[in-house]
């Protein structure tokens, strides 16, 4: 076999996994393009290996990319200047709200929440990298210790102390898009109409609002976090013309609300529900990291 059949055939072979490392990598990461860098980066990793020795592809590939990951949230920690504030929201992925498409379903059931890339955010790089490859990949703690130089004991200790985090951030949201659109339904038509008291009835009492606007924006505009359901529809009847002619799209796993002004995005809004009700409201509103993302397109 010649040396070009031997790298599509390897090239082939990592296409098989490639959906799999995405979706590890946005969840270390929480920002689709560096994930996608990862991914590549994984890639070229593997065309210096000698495959033959590989056990498992499919795990050394894995391993690799979260190690690649875990690489990259240092690096990131330690150029910040100063740690995320309460405040940020994360890249989100924007898919057309379409009729039932096996590929798009599939495209979300594979997605995660911009709720959990927030709590994500908030660990320390090996809590995030062992919670993400051992909870949600089931990737075993012997074969993480080594990413995070720790024993397999310690490693899971990582992962408890990321799992209690998660869990302590609140009960998971409804993944029914059906419900969660009576919930936006319900948002929509009160903040149209200035209802204040019926915005306030589809809000969970601890509802929590976080837009992040960017460093310059200021102002009523401006990043915050506000929380408690009368305080949150405050805020929402002021920026009500904005959502009520906003598109409707899939942000991640969830519905939400694209607005776009002269062809571009001005913000994009998603929100959590449980039991009927919204638990959390995101807002993506910083003109530099919108300009980077495609308005997605329309489907009928």
């Amino acid at each position: 076999m010649t040396a070009v059949s031997d790298e599509t055939l390897l090239a082939e072979r990592f296409e098989e996994h490639r959906g799999r490392l995405r979706a590890v990598a946005h969840r270390m990461l929480g920002s689709p393009s560096e994930a996608e860098d990862a991914v590549q980066e994984a890639w070229l990793r593997l065309r210096r290996t000698d495959t033959g020795a590989l056990a498992s592809l499919g795990a050394w590939l894995t391993t690799v990319t979260g190690r690649i990951c875990l690489d990259l949230l240092r690096s990131r920690a330690a150029r910040r200047e100063q740690p995320i504030d309460d405040t940020f929201v994360p890249d989100p992925v924007l898919r057309p709200l379409a009729p039932a498409d096996p590929e798009q379903e599939a495209l979300r059931n594979d997605s995660v929440g911009v709720a959990l890339l927030v709590v994500l955010e908030s660990l320390a790089p090996d809590e995030r990298l062992a919670f993400v490859l051992h909870d949600m990949f089931a990737v075993p703690f012997d074969d993480i210790a080594p990413v995070v130089e720790r024993s397999p004991a310690a490693t899971r200790q990582l992962a408890s102390r990321a799992r209690r985090r998660v869990r302590d951030a609140g009960p998971p949201p409804d993944p029914d898009l059906g419900r969660q659109r009576r919930a936006l339904d319900a948002f929509q038509a009160a903040a149209r109409t200035g209802d204040f008291e019926a915005l306030v009835a589809v809000l969970h009492p601890d509802v929590v609002l976080r837009a992040d606007a960017g460093a310059l924006v200021r102002g009523a505009a401006g990043s915050k976090t506000l929380r408690g359901a009368r305080t949150v529809a405050g805020s929402a009847l002021l920026f009500a013309r904005y959502n009520a002619v906003a598109r409707r799209i899939v942000v991640n796993d969830s519905l939400g609300l694209l607005s776009v002004v002269d062809g571009r995005i001005g913000s994009v809004l998603t929100l959590t529900v449980t039991d009927g009700l919204i638990t959390g409201i995101y807002v993506l509103a910083d003109p530099d990291r919108l300009a980077r993302l495609e308005v997605p397109a329309e489907r009928g």
